[in-house]
C-alpha cells in the first residue's frame, strides 16, 4: 500500500483508521468498478474501455497499476503478437469481494434516491 500524503500531524499507518487504510486500496473512482468486474473473471484491458467507455485510457492504466502495485490484482503477460494482457484478482484482492458486492447492493437499492439528490442539487445550483 502506498502512504498518503498528508499533514505532518498524520499517524502512521498501524493507528490509522481502518476504514481510511481500506479506501487507500479501493479508493479512487474507477478502482471499485474495476474490481467488480474482475470478480466475475480475467479482463482484457479493451474489456475494462468497452464496459466502461468514459474511462480515459490513461485514468484506466492509473487505477491497473495502483491495484497492482497493492497487490490486489494480477498482470498476466503474454508472449505473443499482438501483446496479450489479462489482468485477475490476487488472493488478497478476492478479500475485498464481499465488499464490492455489499456496495453494489447499495447501489441497486440506493441508486432512486442518490439520483434524485443530484438532480435536485443541481437545479438549485442553475437558480
Amino acid at each position: 500500500m502506498r502512504t498518503r500524503k498528508i499533514g505532518l500531524d498524520y499517524p502512521s499507518n498501524s493507528e490509522a483508521c481502518p476504514v481510511e487504510t481500506t479506501l487507500d486500496v479501493i479508493g479512487g473512482k474507477w478502482k471499485g468498478v474495476i474490481l467488480f468486474h474482475l470478480i466475475d473473471g480475467k479482463k482484457r484491458f479493451n474489456e475494462f474501455r468497452k464496459l466502461h467507455p468514459c474511462i480515459t485510457q490513461r485514468m484506466l492504466t492509473l487505477q491497473l497499476r495502483e491495484l497492482e502495485r497493492d497487490g490486489v490484482i494480477h498482470r498476466e503477460i503474454y508472449k505473443e503478437v499482438p501483446p496479450k494482457v489479462e489482468y485477475s484478482l490476487t488472493e488478497f484482492g478476492r478479500t475485498l469481494e464481499p465488499i464490492i458486492l455489499l456496495m453494489k447492493d447499495w447501489g441497486v437499492q440506493h441508486k432512486n434516491s442518490v439520483n434524485k439528490e443530484v438532480r435536485t442539487t443541481r437545479n438549485e445550483e442553475l437558480k
